[in-house]
């Protein structure tokens, strides 16, 4: 029997626009709607788990980062969990933020701005900016006009880590530019503060004390009061194969530090996978299969563009609804939809030895750059949406609304297949 077809909403969505079908778990979606184009799964209760796991524990501000995943739906799951604090790297996040979340914070920690986005952030009320040169310094006080509120911090570079991704090539001023930079910014801003980021999926807490004990020896030799310490983001999620150190050694490691080295420093953070990673998963659909590979209605050019890009191995589970899969689990690896061989990801990716065309996969850990990677290359796109919430949930779910029909949130193409009129 299928599980109940509802409205979701967090408390904080408001309007018909932002309702979801609601099922309790994937095998509930595909039963129902036999899914020809991939469909993105957000996990409500898990992005609010995450949410107040960061705000209870981090001694400071948590800014959540929308470039992992900006859809609004996720951004208010988070701001009904207690996210007020929002790091906007782009004009384009700023007005999107800002229109979802009028009394909300927003930080634009991008270092590098074009004159116009600066201009438009501040005549939203944006005050809080990045910067890693004297020329960036230069026109956020040209394109605010000297503004004397602007709160300015200066992204310091940091040597490689052990980051997935390394992060240090490209943004964050050096030490002698990073002193001058403090100094000048002291001279314009209300308040200043400094940055840093140690790269995504950062597995060794203890690389944010190495890096708040280099920023201090900064703020020593540029002799100036620094009011806001920003510690970044890269908290890391699970993987297959990648499994990091417990969470509250990283909250240990930069609380030590900033105690001993800055004991009256405000900080803030900026998770983005960390919150949003484990609140989206997306189900794709076996088109065939070739050996132990598959190919997939999803890929590089999608939701996967670190899977393909990166090698990146995610959580995978196979789905068929009719019969059950047997057979040991055994690797595989996914080619995507498009032309391009490019659209290729190695894995492995552990599912029955059975698998066939005709099953579906949930590929797990996507709420974080997943569905804000995906491009309509070659035609293939889909924006289908549903929430996951456990049927334990359902009693305690606040619902918005009365139950509804599934044909009232999807496409007719796919309720046609689902045989519901």
């Amino acid at each position: 029997m299928n599980p109940p077809v509802a409205v979701f909403a967090s408390k904080a969505v408001k309007g018909r626009d932002n309702r979801m079908a609601v099922f309790a778990d994937a095998d509930a979606v595909v039963r129902t709607l036999r899914p020809d184009v991939p469909v993105t799964c957000i996990y409500p209760e898990k992005l609010r788990e995450n949410a107040e796991r960061f705000l209870s524990v981090f001694p400071g501000q948590v800014l959540y980062a929308v470039k992992s995943n900006p859809d609004p739906r996720v951004m208010r799951y988070l701001y009904g969990a207690g996210i007020r604090h929002f790091d906007v790297a782009s004009a384009e996040e700023v007005t999107t933020t800002r229109s979802l979340f009028p009394k909300a914070r927003l930080s634009f920690m991008h270092p590098v701005k074009s004159r116009s986005a600066i201009a438009t952030a501040y005549r939203l009320g944006v005050r809080d900016y990045a910067l890693d040169s004297a020329s960036e310094l230069l026109k956020i006080v040209e394109e605010t006009g000297s503004a004397r509120d602007l709160n300015l911090f200066v992204r310091v570079a940091l040597p490689k880590g052990n980051a997935a991704y390394d992060l240090s090539g490209k943004f964050g001023a050096h030490e002698e530019d990073a002193v001058t930079l403090l100094q000048a910014a002291r001279r314009v801003a209300a308040r200043v503060g400094l940055c840093f980021h140690v790269g995504s999926q950062c597995m060794e807490p203890a690389a944010y004390a190495t890096a708040i004990e280099r920023v201090r020896a900064l703020v020593d030799r540029a002799g100036v009061v620094v009011d806001i310490l920003d510690v970044g983001g890269g908290f890391p999620v699970s993987y297959p194969g990648l499994e990091p150190p417990a969470f509250g050694l990283y909250m240990d490691a930069i609380q030590n530090a900033a105690q001993h080295l800055f004991p009256a420093i405000e900080l803030w953070c900026e998770p983005g996978r960390a919150l949003a990673g484990s609140g989206g998963s997306v189900i794709v659909k076996v088109e065939l299969r070739r050996g132990h590979t598959l190919y997939i209605n999803d890929g590089t050019y999608g939701s996967l563009f670190d899977a393909g890009s990166f090698g990146w191995r995610y959580p995978v589970r196979a789905i068929r609804p009719d019969s059950a899969l047997a057979g040991a689990l055994e690797p595989f690896s996914f080619f995507g939809p498009t032309c391009d061989t490019v659209d290729y990801m190695k894995g492995p990716f552990m599912l029955p030895a059975d698998i066939a065309e005709g099953d579906w996969i949930e590929i797990g850990q996507l709420g974080a750059y997943g569905a804000a990677m995906r491009t309509r290359f070659n035609g293939f796109y889909s924006d289908e949406t549903v929430a996951i919430v456990p049927s334990r949930a359902y009693d305690d779910t606040p619902t918005g609304g009365d139950a509804i029909s599934i044909t009232d949130h999807l496409p007719a193409r796919q309720i046609a297949r689902s045989g519901r009129k």
